[in-house]
């Protein structure tokens, strides 16, 4: 009789088959890519704006209205406070985007299927959700997934604040 020296192919093959049942099992608790996603959308409009708000602002520099809230109706003459290019017409607040939704998905062009734009708030700030985040039904806003844009004011930069905690 020989001593077996090895593994046969039955046994590594089954070894193999109970590796790729628990992987398959556990991976989806410990990879979560959805909340990845969620955050990383967060991240690129966030981006977009920032970038937006430069162009937007360089265009106010340049017809000379950075320092004036062009929604004032005492403002709202001056024509410089009129288009940002040929296609796009928004009024610039302090050489910032308007926080409305309208402004926001024209010069963004934040898709309204894919992002839920409220700025219905009174403070004058826009909460940018991803579609498909649960909303609390008491306030009507997601509980922490989302990106809050403050337009600029006459003595404050726009901010920019992504809650990612509810992703």
């Amino acid at each position: 009789m020989t001593n077996q020296r090895g593994f046969t192919l039955i046994e590594l093959v089954v070894v193999i088959i109970v590796l790729g049942i628990l992987a398959v099992t556990a991976a989806p608790k410990f990879i979560d890519l959805q909340t990845d996603a969620r955050i990383a959308t967060l991240k690129g409009a966030k981006g977009a704006i920032q970038g937006a708000n430069a162009l937007v602002y360089a265009k106010a520099a340049v017809n000379g209205v950075e320092g004036l809230d062009c929604t004032d109706a005492a403002n709202a003459a001056n024509t410089g406070c009129v288009a940002v290019n040929s296609d796009i017409s928004i009024k610039p607040v302090f050489g910032s985007i308007d926080a409305s939704d309208t402004d926001l998905q024209a010069v963004v062009e934040l898709d309204g299927g894919e992002w839920d734009l409220d700025d219905t708030t009174t403070s004058g700030t826009v909460y940018i959700t991803p579609d498909g985040v649960a909303v609390d039904t008491a306030s009507g806003k997601p509980d922490a997934c989302q990106l809050e844009y403050v337009p600029a004011t006459s003595s404050v930069a726009a901010t920019y604040t992504i809650e990612d905690k509810g992703c």
